[in-house]
Parts: structure tokens; sequence; C-alpha cells
């Protein structure tokens, strides 16, 4: 899969449709991929979610029109997806620091966002540590919740907090994380924070049990203080590894390997914790 183009056209999709509702299923569906991965690449290449890209987009929109014509606020907040002028006026000031009729009247500036575009350039030639395993099916127990695509980068974090860190009981140690979408389809996927199966635990703690097919994976480690080791190893595996190599994503799961805290003196803020991402793949 060329991620470049794919992202590109997606870009085009929203800027062609953006008065329209746009959820990142469709966008997904438009470009032929699954939701989950376009959501993370797509992250991962531009810097914003695609959520927030398109709200910034729409702003950006609503507020050049407002300079350039008498259309309503009312209309505007219809056209720009807001159910009532009262929630199109809060986004508006978050975004251009004023009201709708501040800037109506000449007293106020607004901000523009210009749409993205992506650009071929010379990158990579560093080295990128990976391994490829076929490994038997995975067996897990845990805990999981479903999330939505729009706001999975700020729900999930707060969920390890409220299930690994608030808990006086920990249900699990946390020894995956692990995003489930077999059908690759929709704008929800379901989370589980999880560890290898015991069949005891599971039932005295009455944890969810799933098993993950064999398959091939790609297997990149993640060494230092987290989270940004692994948040900078993600954004390469879209920049740099997907576009060079002859593998492509073969099924709606990722996987987050963290290694027992407790083996690391600053636990996993420590310079050498240890973790790893594991993408099934498949030859193109």
């Amino acid at each position: 899969m060329d991620w470049t183009g794919t992202i590109e056209r997606a870009l085009n999709y929203i800027e062609t449709h953006i008065t329209e509702e746009l959820t990142v299923g469709r966008i997904a569906g438009e470009v032929n991929i699954s939701a989950f991965y376009f959501q993370k690449g797509f992250s991962m290449l531009c810097g914003y979610a695609v959520s927030e890209y398109i709200r910034m987009r729409r702003l950006s929109l609503a507020g050049s029109e407002l300079l350039a014509s008498d259309s309503k606020v009312i209309d505007l907040a219809l056209k720009y997806g807001y159910d009532s002028p009262d929630s199109f006026t809060k986004a508006f000031i978050r975004f251009h620091g004023s009201t709708p009729t501040d800037v109506r009247r000449g007293g106020a500036s607004v901000k523009s966002f210009a749409p993205l575009h992506i650009n071929l350039s010379l990158d990579g030639g560093t080295v990128m540590e990976y391994r490829i395993e076929n490994k038997p099916a995975l067996k897990v127990m845990g805990v999981s919740r479903m999330f939505s695509y729009e706001t999975a980068n700020s729900d999930i974090p707060k969920y390890w907090n409220e299930v690994y860190i608030r808990s006086e009981e920990k249900p699990v140690m946390g020894t995956y994380g692990i995003c489930f979408d077999e059908e690759m389809s929709g704008n929800q996927f379901r989370y589980m924070i999880a560890d290898d199966w015991n069949g005891t635990e599971a039932d005295r703690k009455k944890l969810e049990v799933h098993e993950i097919p064999a398959h091939k994976w790609a297997i990149f480690p993640c060494r230092g203080a987290m989270p940004l080791p692994l948040q900078e190893v993600n954004r390469r595996i879209f920049a740099e590894w997907l576009p060079a190599n002859r593998y492509e994503i073969a099924e709606g799961y990722n996987i987050e390997y963290y290694s027992d805290p407790a083996e690391f003196k600053g636990g996993t803020q420590d310079p050498q914790y240890y973790a790893e991402v594991w993408i099934p793949v498949k030859e193109k």
C-alpha cells in the first residue's frame, strides 16, 4: 500500500466533502483501508487526529466565510457541522479567539488553517530495527472497552489510568495493549488491557478471554522512557517502514507489548525500559 498516496486521497476527499457528515469510517472506506489503521496512519503522517483536522478546517472556512459574506451565524453553524449557534460560537472562540459577532462587526481577526498536502521528500536513511515472526495463536485475558476512532487518542490513556493506576486491585498487570477491529470497518474498535491467559485467574477475576489467530508479525522494539519512544516507533512504521518494505497490514489487530516495570529501576520512565509494537503483516 502507498501510504503517501492513500493519505493524500483522504485529504482530497475531506476537502471536497468538508460540509458533509464525515466520520473516520466513511473516509477510510473511500480510500479502501481499515478505519483503525487509517486513523493511526493519518495522525502519524499528518500530526493531527482526523477529527481534529476536520474541525480546524471547518472553523477556518467558517471564519473566512463570515468575513466575506452576509451568511447568518446559525446558517454557518449548520453548514459546518454544529447543532446550534451556541456550540458553534464556543468552538469558534476556542479556534479564532473571538466571537462570530465580534468578527462580523469588524473588531476582531480570524485565523487561517490551510489544507494539508503530502509532499514527497528525501526521508529515511536511518536504521529501523524490526523482526518478522510467525507466531501461534495468542490467548489473552483482560478488560476491554469500545472506543470511537474520533476520540481514542485521548480516551485510551484515561482508560489505562482508570484500570491500571486507580484500581485498588489491578485486574491485570497490563502486559499488552491490544486493539481489535476484525471487520476493519465502522467507527469503533475494542481496546483490551491484557495479560497472557491463565484459566484460574481469568475465572477468579471474571476477565474477558480472547484468542488472536496465528499470524506473521512485524515486531518493532521500543527503548526508553515511555511514551515518546513508542509514539516515535509508531510514526516511523507508517512514515518509513510500510512504504519501503514488501509487507502490508494483514488484519485488524495492533498489539503493544510492555515489559514488567518492576524489572527496571525507573519503571516505565527508565532510559532502558523496553516495549514492542506488533503489526500483523502479509507480503504485498
